[in-house]
């Protein structure tokens, strides 16, 4: 891509930048990444999964019982 920018919108402010000139790929600022960062570390995002049945789940240590 010789002479052409690769615009794209910052996933936090919706700005367009171009992602060769950016501080903070694939934001347009290290605000916004640290804006990112903020949310995920707020727990504001999260990773989907599937909770395991009680069933599956091994049983506590008995009392007295040594953790492996």
């Amino acid at each position: 891509m010789s002479g052409s920018a690769r615009l794209r919108r910052c996933p936090i402010c919706g700005r367009p930048f171009d992602l060769d000139n950016s501080p903070a790929p694939p934001f347009c600022s290290a605000r916004c990444k640290l804006i990112d960062l903020g949310r995920w570390l707020d727990e504001k995002y999260g990773l989907p999964y599937e909770r395991k049945d009680p069933a599956d789940r091994p049983a506590p240590p008995a009392e007295g019982d040594e953790p492996d």
